[in-house]
Formats: structure tokens, C-alpha cells, sequence
């Protein structure tokens, strides 16, 4: 069966609370989305990485689209 989708989406802003290694952001439509996480230490760290600041910015204004 094929199907076939149109979209015409319009974000005015978007704000994600948190990104982690296994994060999916999906806007519109997909087929399927498979999990797939992966980890590497390709710097060879060996301690934990710093804190982040007390108020960390969480959200990318966008553009007014024309």
C-alpha cells in the first residue's frame, strides 16, 4: 500500500525541555522510527563532565516565517 502525505506545518516557537543521547525530535510525518543509542568515549575522559550553570538556556526562538 503506498501513501502518500502532504504538510504545510508552521512553527512559531519551540521549546525543548531536554536533549539526551537517546533524544528523538520528530515534526511532520516519518514511516517508522527505530531506536538506535550508542555510546563512545572516543576522547578518553575519565571523569565526569563539569555542572552546567545555574540557568541554562532552554528554548531557540525561530524566525517569523514569511
Amino acid at each position: 500500500m503506498n501513501l502518500t502525505v502532504h504538510q504545510c506545518i508552521t512553527i512559531h516557537q519551540l521549546r525543548v525541555d531536554s536533549v539526551t543521547n537517546s533524544s528523538v525530535l520528530q515534526v511532520g510525518t516519518a514511516g517508522s522510527i527505530a531506536s538506535n543509542s550508542q555510546m563512545f568515549n572516543t576522547g578518553g575522559f575519565t571523569e565526569p563532565a563539569p555542572q552546567l550553570e545555574e540557568n541554562p538556556v532552554n528554548f531557540v526562538p525561530l524566525p517569523n516565517p514569511h
